[in-house]
């Protein structure tokens, strides 16, 4: 009831009150983003960041010699075609004299040097070198496009390193000024960097574990990854179905963005996929070709209850590419679920336990493909789409079917995560009440059936 000098806002009165928990739903996952991820925190992988550290390790008459390691220290987001884009700016006049394993990509004025450097660029930009470069041109963990792996699929690929030779920089501990205001591009936006700062030297170690060196000078540097900096809106939908509701619950409308229908297209176009890691080709980004959709998401994964066993029940996921002009190689995706500490069997899919939360809990885990099997997942069509069934043992104090208990929490692709139905849309199971309705009617139409045969009798 209101109260004297108060009137009840307008707006309430046009909500419908069944759609207060998925409006619940939203303001949920918007609060989430905007504290969360502003910040750069990923509660599935929190201590997740690129580390970038910068070796000394000679000097030369006006700068030094330097190896420059990038280290990805994400458990599932890795860097795809076209690669990463390393920037920095000097604090003085230092230019490239040369670099092995990676490349500026401007040169520069260099009218004013005697012998012409590598680049003069104040604010240089580094990319990878690409596959196949002379060896002469290599250096160890180098020369992959700027592809960088995730560190729970491929810690040996998740290393990228080059190594540059400076002059006009200082050639002493003392003189050498740090660079600053570091860009990391993957290859759009989303890294921040923070400031470099001189650390312990790196050791190394010889081969035969006799003898150790260390660097002359080392500085590091760390970039973390934020969701809403990278997209303005999400990449991929989740949609749910059950054996026991033949409704199926599709992604969210306009998870994805609401483009006008004519940027989407509801068959493939003649010109179709390229990933930009052809030989001799220098990596492009390529603008998406998306399937016309309500939702309008490049990347749609669909989780199914497909069985129900006395002791173990089953799922099956569907992740499918709606991108006529993109595949993605060494795709990943993350799923959070209480069942996943009793996981019992995945058929199709390598799988990893992240326990972003210590042994404790164990209700994460990382599926990606098999090598020469489902590794790529093909453009929007006919192929484009890779699955695989999981197989869980039940815990009787845990299990259940009911408040969408078996649908999984959160769901990320490729690092970025999803958008899900909201949690009153989810797979309901029957109607216990329509049951016992339905058995009671049937129990008086028997009643009158026997009462009519005697009557008849």
């Amino acid at each position: 009831m209101a109260t004297a000098g108060c009137t009840m806002p307008r707006f309430r009165l046009l909500l419908d009150p069944n759609h207060y928990t998925t409006l619940l739903f939203y303001l949920f996952i918007s609060m989430a983003i905007l504290f969360g991820q502003s910040h750069a925190y990923d509660i599935l992988d929190p201590n997740g960041n690129i580390t970038i550290k910068w070796d000394v390790v000679a000097w030369t008459g006006d700068g030094y010699v330097a190896t420059v390691t990038m280290y990805n220290y994400q458990q599932y987001r890795h860097i795809e075609p076209p690669g990463w884009i390393l920037g920095w700016a000097w604090q003085g006049k230092e230019i490239i004299w040369t670099m092995v394993g990676a490349q500026a990509t401007l040169q520069g004025d260099c009218s004013k040097q005697n012998q012409v450097p590598h680049s003069c660029v104040r604010t240089p930009t580094i990319v990878d070198l690409l596959p196949g470069v002379p060896y002469n041109m290599q250096v160890a963990n180098c020369c992959r496009g700027g592809v960088l792996s995730s560190l729970a699929q491929d810690p040996l690929t998740a290393v990228a390193s080059f190594q540059i030779t400076t002059g006009l920089s200082g050639n002493r501990n003392t003189s050498v000024k740090l660079p600053k205001n570091f860009t990391l591009q993957t290859p759009g936006p989303g890294y921040t960097c923070g400031p470099a700062s001189v650390i312990k030297p790196t050791m190394y170690e010889a081969k035969d574990g006799r003898r150790k060196t260390q660097a002359l000078m080392t500085w590091s540097l760390v970039c973390t990854y934020s969701m809403v900096s990278a997209r303005k809106t999400p990449p991929c939908c989740v949609s749910f179905s059950s054996f026991y509701n033949e409704a199926i619950v599709p992604c969210p409308a306009c998870a994805c963005g609401c483009e006008d229908k004519s940027t989407c297209y509801e068959e493939a176009p003649l010109q179709t996929v390229t990933d930009g890691t052809q030989p001799g080709i220098t990596p492009q980004v390529i603008a998406p070709k998306i399937h016309c959709t309500q939702d309008m998401c490049p990347i749609r994964l669909h989780w199914h209850v497909k069985q129900n066993y006395k002791a173990y029940w089953r799922a099956k996921i569907t992740i499918s590419n709606r991108n006529y002009a993109s595949n993605y190689s060494q795709w990943n995706a993350v799923f959070q679920h209480p069942n996943f500490d009793n996981l019992t069997e995945v058929f199709s899919f390598t799988y990893k336990s992240l326990n972003p939360y210590g042994d404790a809990i164990n209700n994460t885990a990382m599926f990606w493909g098999i090598k020469y099997f489902n590794d790529l997942l093909m453009e929007a069509g006919p192929n484009g789409n890779v699955q695989s069934e999981i197989l869980f043992q039940k815990d009787q104090n845990t299990f259940s079917f009911s408040e969408g208990w078996a649908f999984p929490q959160r769901v990320y692709f490729n690092g970025d995560q999803c958008v899900l139905p909201p949690p009153d849309a989810y797979p309901k199971l029957p109607n216990a009440a329509s049951a016992v309705e339905a058995h009671i009617s049937f129990m008086a139409f028997s009643c009158m059936i026997v009462v009519a045969l005697i009557c008849f009798i």
